[in-house]
């Protein structure tokens, strides 16, 4: 792909690109607006809040707008996923809806970046600079609705003292697609692709043509598990297999693609060639002419198959015909196995340079209703490669879910500063300098260290941080701080500032040398069954390490009693099951065993949160599941989520701990 710096010179102006759909606002004399996609699709009724919005300020001219459709998620940010729902639910209501019914939760912004028409007068032979004057000279009389995309030109940049490395860290940390690169005097040249707009995208996503189905197992029965995908060859024109996608639905998208899939039903694949066998096993096939977009990380050599891909949803603005098969990634430069390669299997954006160039550029975002300023973007965390950028990336999308786990519970952090295999510490109090917006909340310290780290006799207090919003996460991700831990209880901030007794049991269970999260599962279930004869319900979820955690929402109003309580079980099952089982921390005994660690509901202890990244090679997350995968495990690989990963699961079942709290029951006393 051609370098972002060799696009943006003073012939061209890069554009953000837009998670969103394509789209044309033609918009009549009389102010009757219409809405259509690249392949003519009408979308007036769909978006019908977008109609009429730009009508009063063109004083009875016609315009024709290009642009692209798109809504926001609560980081502020586009989501292609949320406008397919609301696509979605949209097709399947769309016979009882009023024409003009808003979809008050999931609302639409017109992003405007090109002008077509203005008056009697086309501007597609008008260079783009004097489209995008007038454009700009076109007034917005409802920005919330109609908006115009910020542009860039090399000097802006300069004069800013910013470079083109710059930019793309604030577009990849605003968490846009990428950047559209246009030549500044080239005119507009409709259904043509030219090298006067260049497309620079930070993560890999391409169309797809649906060529067959596998049905849903489990939970999914009666649904789509997985989708087999086509593209036609950029040389023949031929249609080909390039592999499936079965993440990133939604359980109701899951059922409007069955519904919608077994009308267009065909005996036989509709490839040129036909696939290998071991890859369409309990395929049904379909007519190609459903067109969607998947994520992907790379494209094999040879095969051209997609791999680790996720779903983003169906596009109803492209054709068949239009659907392309992406180019094969290059051969990996290093010695890594042929299913880890190093360079495809990093989601680093394009273009960025390497980690050997000096880091320190600084840029200003947007957190919720708070400005930060970040730095570093592009510089590794991880050994596999996942930087700085992509830490805040993901905790910007887990913040929804991650928020509520982490709601009045005073925060310890492990940080980074250079990276997982460089000097890491643990960090209780806030940190020097830290935001002046950030809650905090002064507690006695359980250790006896006093705030600098030293022992002290009576223990000084602690300035806990308490993150209660997106922007805290930020802050603490940009701080390199990957793993965030909580205790098992709430604060009252007071004053004076009280821990409440706690309303968390957990039991961590941590793997021995020749055992693993396998043997941890058999664990987990038979404590399942005595927690539950107890009359307590229990959560599993992954250490993001080695092990995994139950948890309980509990009643009690002595606060060494989950302790007590824990340890009692634990001492059980390790009586009853003494070659699989202890709980006792000697390491000469943990050989061929899982430790149920029940010192971690003290008082001065803490856990790993749910949806926090973990410092390993990997960027891994503790991950809640369901009881169904603990059951099934049967291969530590079959637990081990990475961040990618859990966003994509998050997507599809959402938040597996969201009903913890209302199972609260009070906890045994005997």
């Amino acid at each position: 792909m051609t370098s972002i710096a060799s696009l943006v010179n003073q012939q061209s102006k890069p554009c953000t690109e837009w998670d969103g759909y394509r789209c044309a606002m033609q918009i009549a004399p009389d102010g009757t607006t219409r809405l259509t996609s690249r392949n003519g699709n009408d979308f007036t009724a769909e978006f019908a809040e977008l109609a009429g919005v730009l009508a009063p300020a063109l004083d009875g001219r016609a315009a024709v707008l290009d642009g692209e459709i798109v809504v926001y998620n609560e980081a502020g940010q586009p989501e292609f996923g949320m406008l397919q729902e609301r696509c979605g639910r949209y097709q399947t209501h769309r016979a009882s809806l009023r024409r003009d019914e808003p979809f008050t939760d999931l609302s639409v912004r017109f992003l405007a970046f090109d002008l077509l028409q203005l008056g009697e007068e086309s501007l597609l032979r008008a260079p783009y600079d004097e489209r995008r004057e007038r454009l700009l000279a076109v007034p917005m009389p409802d920005p919330y609705r109609v908006a115009v995309v910020r542009a860039f030109t090399f000097i802006e940049l300069d004069a800013d003292r910013r470079t083109t490395a710059d930019l793309l860290a604030h577009v990849t940390a605003a968490g846009h697609e990428g950047l559209v690169a246009k030549h500044r005097r080239a005119p507009y040249t409709p259904g043509k692709r030219t090298d006067a707009w260049l497309k620079h995208p930070l993560t890999q996503a391409n169309e797809v043509i649906i060529c067959g189905w596998r049905p849903g197992q489990g939970r999914f029965t009666g649904t789509v598990g997985g989708l087999l995908l086509g593209a036609h060859d950029p040389g023949s024109g031929k249609l080909r297999y390039i592999g499936d996608v079965g993440t990133g639905f939604s359980d109701a998208e899951r059922s409007r693609l069955h519904a919608r899939l077994e009308e267009l039903h065909r005996p036989e694949p509709p490839f040129a060639d036909d696939p290998p066998c071991a890859d369409v096993a309990r395929a049904r096939w379909v007519e190609p002419v459903l067109v969607g977009e998947v994520e992907f990380r790379q494209v094999t050599r040879g095969s051209g198959r997609l791999r680790h891909t996720a779903w983003r949803g169906l596009r109803a603005d492209k054709t068949p015909g239009e659907v392309l098969a992406p180019r094969p990634d290059r051969e990996p430069e290093t010695s890594s196995p042929p299913d880890e390669p190093a360079a495809a299997g990093s989601t680093r954006p394009h273009g960025l340079d390497e980690p050997s160039r000096p880091l320190g550029a600084k840029i200003t975002v947007r957190a919720g209703a708070r400005q930060l300023t970040l730095s570093n973007l592009d510089k590794p965390l991880y050994p596999s490669g996942f930087t700085k950028g992509e830490v805040i990336h993901y905790y910007s999308h887990i913040a929804p879910l991650l928020l509520p786990h982490l709601a009045g519970r005073p925060i310890t952090v492990i940080r980074f500063p250079d990276g997982v295999g460089g000097e890491q510490f643990f960090e209780k109090n806030v940190p020097r300098g830290g935001p002046e917006w950030l809650p905090t909340v002064p507690l006695p310290s359980t250790s006896g260290r006093s705030r600098h780290g030293e022992r002290g006799e009576h223990g000084e207090p602690i300035e806990y941080p308490l993150i209660d919003e997106l922007a805290g996460l930020v802050w603490a991700a940009n701080m390199a701080a990957l793993e965030i831990h909580v205790p098992q209880y709430t604060v009252d901030p007071g004053p004076p500032p009280l821990r409440r007794a706690p309303d968390r049991l957990v039991f961590d269970l941590d793997p021995g040398p020749e055992t693993s999260i396998v043997d941890c599962c058999r664990v987990a279930e038979r404590l399942q069954d005595v927690l539950a004869a107890d009359g307590l319900t229990a959560f599993p979820k992954t250490s993001g390490s080695k092990g995994m955690q139950l948890y309980c929402s509990i009643d009690t109003a002595d606060p060494a009693a989950p302790s007590a309580y824990a340890k009692r079980l634990a001492q059980r099952l390790a009586r009853e099951t003494p070659d699989r089982v202890i709980a006792v921390m000697s390491k000469t005994q943990r050989i061929g065993r899982v430790l149920i660690d029940w010192s971690q509901n003290n008082i001065a202890k803490t856990t790993i949160a749910p949806y926090s990244l973990r410092g390993r090679d990997q960027p891994t997350v503790s991950t809640p599941i369901a009881w169904d995968a603990v059951h099934a495990c049967r291969h530590p690989a079959q637990l081990v989520f990475t961040a990618d990963d859990v966003l994509g699961r998050v997507a599809e079942h959402g938040d597996l701990l969201a009903s913890l709290g209302s199972t609260r029951a009070p906890l045994p006393t005997d």
